[in-house]
């Protein structure tokens, strides 16, 4: 196995965040990797969904929202071990996610992965590049199933490399 001994978790909240959250601590633990966290506010699809009518008290909602994520997911990891180092950004999430694993020279990145239906993807359209042309570093995608909705705080803490995963 390729050695990765510095870990970037991508963690929005999602049940798919929470899965990769999850199979990212196994790995930092098992590994003892260096483990960073990231969390992203991408305004540019806040904007578009509010048709561009967004105050400054919104603005700072979603900031607040998504820096209130991120101390979830670095508590959720100190739970089980984890010492990590959140980092918080504005932006596209590949931008910030290809940015910070560059600034870090991380090993792995893990994030989640969310099925689009056939409407979603003609609408994101092709002008987005996947991540994987943005990073030279390995990629862990985690893809969760239904039955893996509860939150991240639901998840029973445990001792050891095995802690918060779910079969």
């Amino acid at each position: 196995m390729a050695s990765y001994n510095k870990i970037l978790l991508c963690y929005d909240g999602t049940r798919e965040g929470r899965k990769a959250l999850r199979c990212g601590a196994d790995l930092a633990l098992d590994l003892k990797a260096e483990t960073h966290l990231l969390s992203v506010v991408d305004m540019r699809t806040s904007i578009a969904q509010s048709a561009g009518l967004l105050t400054d008290v919104a603005c700072g909602r979603f900031e607040d929202a998504a820096r209130e994520i991120l101390q979830e997911g670095v508590d959720w990891l100190a739970e089980r071990g984890v010492s990590a180092h959140g980092h918080f950004a504005f932006g596209h999430p590949i931008d910030e996610i290809a940015r910070l694993a560059a600034d870090l020279k991380v090993d792995l990145v893990v994030v989640g992965h969310r099925t689009r239906s056939g409407l979603s993807r003609w609408w994101m359209g092709s002008g987005n590049t996947l991540l994987l042309d943005r990073v030279s570093c390995s990629i862990l995608v985690a893809v969760s199933a239904a039955h893996e909705q509860e939150p991240v705080a639901a998840v029973p803490a445990q001792a050891g490399a095995g802690a918060g995963t779910e079969s």
